[in-house]
């Protein structure tokens, strides 16, 4: 037999549809929390980099490296409960602005240019002045990649690759490059190789070099022992030597979407000389 919001006695309870409906609200707000909990990193990453001090920035960079997983975190339980939504979607791209575009170009500012224009002044200034305009040219290629991935969606051909670079990653190389290497620029040729940096991470952003999403990983199904130690291994390298361990992940993941686009573009004409 089936009861619709009777109490014991069978009678209906005026209580329970507002209990479902708060539940329902709950359960939308979950997602949210994380969130927030990205935004709050992008926050504090920002403060910390004004502080300045070396233990400051290597902070930043970890609060930045924290956003990259409560950002992957939200979408997922959405998704997994069913509450995804056109609000959260934009409340997220708006916390990854902050998080990915801001906080990682005030790092890359402050670490990269800030120490060795203070050293050198006068003579630095117009490094600080191509510093100020590259870093706003990295925050604006991650607004372009938000807004463009809102309206366009993952590249075509399905959810296994991002079309262009997605924005926790690029900062996620600047947040593992500060990290592994902690003491700041102070000699302008490494500067300006730093901003040669920023213009790749942005101009991959603005590409549509196809990058891999890990979407298509199937969490939930059977996997070989093998892989379990693998992760574990992992994740100890990460805990124990956290500096090369994320350096070298960053990297790979910078590269290998350029590689992929070269390959593609190899195929295409290997393609077209053989029709």
């Amino acid at each position: 037999m089936e009861f619709n919001h009777l109490d014991p006695i069978g009678q209906e309870d005026p209580r329970r549809p507002f209990r479902s409906h708060r539940l329902r609200r709950g359960v939308y707000i979950l997602p949210s929390v994380f969130t927030v909990a990205n935004l709050l990193c992008g926050y504090y990453a920002i403060l910390a980099t004004l502080e300045g001090s070396v233990t400051d920035l290597d902070n930043a960079a970890r609060a930045i490296g924290i956003a990259i997983i409560f950002d992957s975190l939200d979408g997922r339980v959405a998704r997994a409960m069913g509450t995804n939504s056109e609000f959260g979607k934009q409340f997220d791209s708006l916390a990854d602005v902050v998080s990915f575009g801001m906080a990682p170009a005030f790092l890359a500012y402050a670490w990269g240019i800030h120490t060795f224009a203070a050293a050198s002044a006068p003579e630095g200034l117009h490094l600080v002045q191509l510093g100020w305009l590259i870093g706003f040219f990295y925050l604006g290629c991650t607004a372009w990649r938000l807004a463009r991935f809102n309206i366009q969606g993952m590249a075509q051909g399905g959810s296994r690759f991002f079309a262009g670079m997605p924005c926790p990653a690029a900062a996620g190389m600047i947040a593992a490059t500060v990290h592994f290497f902690r003491t700041p620029i102070s000699d302008a040729r490494l500067s300006v190789l730093w901003l040669v940096l920023l213009i790749a991470l942005g101009a991959l952003m603005s590409s549509t070099f196809r990058h891999y999403s890990f979407k298509d990983i199937q969490w939930t199904r059977r996997w070989p022992s093998l892989f379990v130690v693998l992760l574990a291994l992992l994740g100890g390298a990460i805990w124990f030597f956290s500096g090369p361990t994320l350096m070298i992940i960053a990297s790979a993941y910078f590269v290998h979407g350029i590689v992929l686009q070269v390959v593609r573009l190899a195929r295409h004409r290997l393609a077209s000389r053989h029709a």
